[in-house]
């Protein structure tokens, strides 16, 4: 992990290259799962990535640098949404990510797995955003408070919402099937 501000005393140029192999494959997950497509994601990685470089002077350490990167990912994600052309476009979502179960276990929960990607690619995006943040992406309601610029409580109500959401769209996908909770 970096250490945050003495790491950002370097060269941007050497900054970057390292923020880039640590975070990089997170934010294009992050963005691939905003905008439930995988060749705008990594355009809009780039995007994210750019935007670093040029504020990283402005970077004042307020929150970790992790987080910082993921507002800019999350900022950037909202205002490729908001554009006309990625309303009009028709999307095939792809995301690729990595696992670190058995062949067994794995070949046993894929269609679970795709069924629930599947449910949370469908909520509507300010729900969609707190559920990969928080579950997909391990952040704290805090962290993602500041990454979306929302109170905390919105946060939480967001979450608690789209839980609800998804309980709803698997239960009837199911057939009415009872809902099992996994405490997380």
């Amino acid at each position: 992990m970096l250490a945050d501000t003495e790491q950002l005393q370097k060269t941007p140029e050497a900054v970057l290259a390292q923020l880039m192999q640590e975070y990089g494959t997170r934010v294009l997950r992050l963005v691939t799962l905003f905008v439930k497509n995988k060749s705008l994601a990594e355009d809009i990685t780039q995007d994210v990535f750019v935007k670093v470089y040029r504020k990283l002077p402005d970077f004042r350490g307020d929150s970790s640098v992790k987080t910082w990167i993921y507002a800019i990912a999350a900022n950037e994600c909202k205002m490729q949404i908001r554009s006309w052309s990625f309303r009009n476009l028709i999307f095939k979502s792809w995301v690729d990510r990595t696992s670190e179960k058995s062949v067994e276990m794995e070949v046993v929960s894929e269609s679970e797995r795709e069924q629930l990607l599947a449910q949370v690619l469908a909520l509507p995006y300010a729900y969609r955003q707190v559920i990969v943040l928080h579950y997909y992406e391990d952040q704290k309601i805090s962290e993602i408070a500041s990454i979306l610029c929302v109170r905390e409580g919105t946060v939480r109500t967001r979450l608690h919402r789209a839980r609800h959401m998804l309980k709803a769209a698997l239960v009837a996908e199911e057939g009415g099937a009872e809902w099992i909770s996994t405490s997380r």
